[in-house]
């Protein structure tokens, strides 16, 4: 799994690739958080570059949503794969995180 970032006026663009699984959910989660700085108004998670989620990997995703939910900081995701958003939509997460279908839709709307 790869993760690529650019901050842009407050807002914090977090870009992963890969799979995310039990495999690797730990890792997700840690370079997720890493990523997070204090001085982010708003933070979007462009998943495009993921190609399958399980459920380990959707947990890391709730824990970070209730970690900036804390600090009242926006959070979306955007540009889910056809596979991922099914996911999403099975499990009910589209109810819980915010997402948008690409990130200028998502930086618009979070601005």
């Amino acid at each position: 799994m790869e993760l690529a970032q650019e901050r842009d006026a407050g807002t914090n663009v977090i870009s992963p690739a890969g799979r995310v699984d039990g495999s690797n959910s730990a890792e997700f989660h840690e370079s997720l958080m890493a990523a997070l700085s204090g001085d982010d108004s708003r933070v979007i998670l462009d998943m495009g570059g993921i190609d399958y989620i399980s459920s380990a990997g959707l947990r890391v995703l709730l824990l970070l949503a209730q970690h900036l939910g804390g600090s009242s900081t926006p959070f979306a995701v955007c540009s889910l794969a056809a596979s991922v958003d099914e996911v999403f939509r099975i499990s009910g997460f589209n109810q819980i995180i915010t997402v948008f279908g690409t990130l200028d839709e998502a930086k618009a709307q979070l601005a």
